[in-house]
């Protein structure tokens, strides 16, 4: 191993508010961008916490994974779905890498990480996992110690689309400085890592919770109102732990500091699925009375050409004819329906007509392979602007309302990175895409990078 690296992950750290807004609030994630290598990270598409972790720490795509979002289609049945897990992931991550060559890591909280699997050193679980009750640290007495260190760990912020705001303002601090601490104790009583990489999902909370009481362009911004500095005082929060960190890292550790995607306000979301009814590619059998989710409809498969799913972005799904049970796309026909659709859904407008500028791309264009169940389309609303909302009998096509709570903010493509390396003074500004990230930490570590991963290195 060449030298020791920290890597900081904060999810859905947002390079706007950190490099231009609120820079100068920013003492240590200041200083850190006069001294090494900062920018902007292109996302995964899509640019959602699962997967663009993993495809960071892999350098493959979620075509490759054959990861799609939190939730994919299991098989070409209609309601198959498989949540996206640890054991979905069949190639190595950079730790995994270390632990080949004889190294050691520690790894907390990093999405996709539950079930935790054995490697050289110590791994904490993320979010997705269920509670602190199953086995979710390696070794798996880990947890004692967990447990005498900082007491009832937070793997997540408890129920973050709620209204009770003074509650989840409360939590997300909470949980952050759970984690916090138990990152600084392993800092002081751990000496012979080679590689360190915690996540925090604290930042991707409060955009979530908090965006339109901080961002004059949200439809629903009010000037002057309670929360107006929510977000902004959670960022000078982190930048303190960042300082934190500087005063516990060894001297000749390497440091990155990283986000998976950035933040963006949500305008509204545009419902899929009475589109498709709407336009004749859904078929139910009966009109629900109300919101309901599709799964809650029976649909005439015999009638029904696509259906959708709600989410930050959208997927749509064809009824191919021998793929599906009861398909009806006759397979030669398939680009030229995706093809129809697709100039479709790019028309659907927003407040007054005017174009919001949706975004729709084919996983077989953007991927490098196709694996597992793909959806046919993926669907910026907006470019992300508005989210897609899966449920039906929906008032109109477009809503303001979320599904599935309260929902300020949706995801933007672009997150942000710092890099810092032992003496280096350059300060310089270096936009990437999200390639350049495991190559560049596996080269940190002395490490052989695979002929099929990206040339591009943060630097």
């Amino acid at each position: 191993m060449r030298q020791p690296l920290f890597v900081l992950g904060l999810d859905c750290f947002d390079p706007v508010l950190a490099f231009d807004r609120w820079l100068g609030d920013l003492p240590n994630l200041m200083r850190l961008t006069q001294e090494g290598v900062h920018g902007r990270l292109e996302s995964t598409i899509p640019p959602i916490t699962v997967p663009a972790w993993t495809c960071m720490l892999t350098g493959k795509d979620p075509g490759e994974l054959g990861v799609y979002g939190f939730r994919n289609r299991a098989d070409y049945s209609y309601d198959q779905m498989s949540i996206a897990t640890s054991e979905q992931i069949t190639y190595p991550r950079v730790w995994d890498r270390v632990s080949e060559a004889g190294g050691t890591s520690i790894v907390v909280g990093v999405p996709q990480t539950y079930p935790v699997k054995p490697l050289n050193g110590i791994m904490v679980g993320c979010f997705l996992t269920p509670s602190t009750a199953s086995a979710y640290t390696y070794p798996p007495e880990f947890k004692h110690e967990i447990a005498q260190v900082v007491g009832e760990y937070l793997l997540d912020v408890p129920n973050f689309r709620t209204e009770d705001k003074v509650r989840l303002l409360h939590d997300i601090y909470r949980t952050s400085r759970v984690q916090f601490d138990l990152v600084w104790h392993l800092l002081r009583t751990r000496a012979d890592w080679d590689m360190f990489m915690y996540v925090s999902i604290g930042p991707d909370r409060i955009h979530h919770g908090f965006w339109k009481y901080t961002d004059p362009r949200h439809p629903q911004y009010t000037p002057g109102n309670p929360f107006e500095n929510a977000i902004r005082r959670y960022y000078q929060f982190i930048d303190s732990q960042i300082g934190a960190l500087l005063g516990l890292l060894p001297a000749d550790a390497t440091l990155i500091i990283m986000s998976d995607h950035g933040a963006q306000a949500m305008e509204g979301g545009i419902c899929i699925n009475d589109w498709l009814i709407e336009q004749g590619y859904l078929t139910l059998i009966d009109k629900p009375a109300g919101v309901v989710p599709l799964e809650r409809c029976e649909i005439d498969w015999s009638k029904t050409t696509a259906w959708g799913a709600g989410g930050y972005y959208g997927r749509l799904s064809l009824n191919v004819a021998g793929r599906e049970p009861n398909g009806i796309v006759p397979p030669d026909q398939v680009e030229a329906v995706k093809a129809e659709i697709a100039v479709r859904l790019q028309g659907i407008a927003g407040p007054a007509g005017r174009d919001i500028g949706t975004r729709v791309y084919r996983p077989e264009e953007v991927y490098a392979q196709v694996n597992n169940i793909p959806p046919d389309m993926i669907i910026y609303f907006g470019n992300l602007a508005w989210r897609s909302v899966g449920s039906v009998g929906n008032p109109s096509i477009q809503v303001f309302e979320n599904d599935t709570g309260p929902d300020d903010a949706n995801h933007a493509q672009l997150g942000m990175y710092v890099l810092r390396r032992p003496g280096d003074k350059s300060g310089r500004q270096s936009d990437h895409t999200w390639r350049a990230v495991a190559p560049t930490m596996l080269e940190i570590l002395g490490m052989g990078v695979s002929p099929d991963m990206s040339t591009e290195r943060l630097a």
